[in-house]
């Protein structure tokens, strides 16, 4: 039996899932990114949603120019949906050849208010560096520049300054170090079990399986973008992350499946 999404939320993910959340993530799932209001309403109702709610959240995502309305039909626009061939690249990533060599990015920028050095460090997280020291954010130069958002890139590039080396030691204790290898790999693992569990019941139409489906399948995807898909040299089991991305391209097509059935009963 499915449980109720509220209760998955707090195991899953680091933050509930808000109405911008949801419409935002379900329409990152879409192809074309566009849906009705009232679908997106039914949506949200589905996560115990109200209505107005939700038509606040689609206003103001609007506003943000995080949506673009016609016709009260909802489309992804700016940020948001920049961020949509990244998240692509995450779930069938294509890491260049290693050689050896790790980047280095060095803080290089004047003073800097809060709100820049914020910026920075989700910059950072989502082109998959960690921080050395201050000021200081290193990785493998194996990822090209489509493994991240643009404007991620864009706040690296006005702050720091790019540099190639190649450290001293064990490469490999280092990543295990800065990027919790083993950590991410355990949790790859967990994940992939759950998906396997949640698209037998969407392909056994499981009236239950939707929501929990969908916050299993949005945990699944935030913790592929933060894969830092280390060179298989230094990682002691490359297959981990394969495995986790194969039962997400299984459940994804059973969740579509699902959703569509969903909407028509609807």
């Amino acid at each position: 039996m499915m449980r109720d999404s509220k209760t998955i939320d707090a195991d899953l993910l680091e933050r509930p899932l808000s109405p911008r959340s949801l419409v935002a993530s379900l329409l990152l799932r879409t192809r074309p990114p566009r849906m009705r209001g009232s679908r997106l309403v039914q949506w949200c109702d589905l996560f115990g949603v109200a209505e107005g709610t939700t038509r606040v959240a689609l206003s103001r995502m609007v506003e943000r120019g995080e949506l673009r309305s016609r016709d009260g039909t909802y489309e992804l626009a700016g940020r948001v949906q920049s961020r949509r061939s990244a998240q692509d690249w995450s779930l069938d990533p294509e890491p260049v050849p290693w050689n050896g060599e790790w980047c280095m990015a060095v803080v290089t920028a004047g003073p800097r208010d809060a709100a820049e050095r914020a910026a920075l460090r989700d910059a950072m997280r989502r082109v998959r560096c960690a921080e050395l020291r201050e000021g200081v954010w290193t990785r493998p130069d194996n990822l090209p520049r489509a493994s991240a958002p643009s404007e991620a890139w864009q706040t690296v590039a006005e702050q720091c300054s790019w540099w190639s080396g190649t450290p001293n030691g064990d490469a490999g204790l280092l990543v295990a170090e800065l990027f919790d290898s083993e950590g991410w790999s355990t949790r790859a693992e967990m994940l992939t079990g759950r998906l396997h569990v949640v698209t037998r019941a969407l392909t056994a139409a499981d009236d239950g399986s939707l929501a929990e489906g969908f916050v299993v399948g949005a945990a699944s995807v935030a913790h592929l973008r933060a894969d830092p898909l280390l060179p298989v040299e230094l990682v002691a089991d490359a297959r981990t992350g394969e495995l986790l991305r194969g039962a997400y391209r299984a459940y994804e097509q059973a969740f579509s499946a699902a959703l569509r059935t969903w909407f028509r009963g609807h």
